[in-house]
């Protein structure tokens, strides 16, 4: 298992109930792959450095994830279906 951060902004066009439905669903993903959340934080509505799909501002989220390595495709496949998530990053935290 190796550590990673994920961070995700969500389409601020969305309301709280759904936003919230989209965060439990990443978090249903991740365990579903067999890693675990060690930490998440919301940094809230942030202001974007350029337009993505139409939007100005995104709702951020931060996780930092204990996945195994093969994992990692199976994510970023569910991120890329998701309509509400407009950005994803996942990165390898090595310390």
């Amino acid at each position: 298992m190796r550590d990673y951060e994920l961070v995700i902004i969500v389409t601020p066009e969305i309301d709280e109930t759904a936003t919230a439905e989209v965060v439990e669903k990443v978090k249903s993903w991740i365990t579903e792959v067999g890693g675990s959340i060690e930490s998440f934080e919301e940094w809230g509505r942030q202001k974007l450095a350029y337009l993505i799909r139409k939007n100005k501002e995104g709702q951020y989220y931060l996780f930092n994830l204990k996945l195994e390595p093969s994992a990692v495709v199976n994510l970023e496949r569910n991120f890329r279906l998701q309509e509400s998530i407009l950005r994803f990053l996942i990165i390898n935290r090595e310390d």
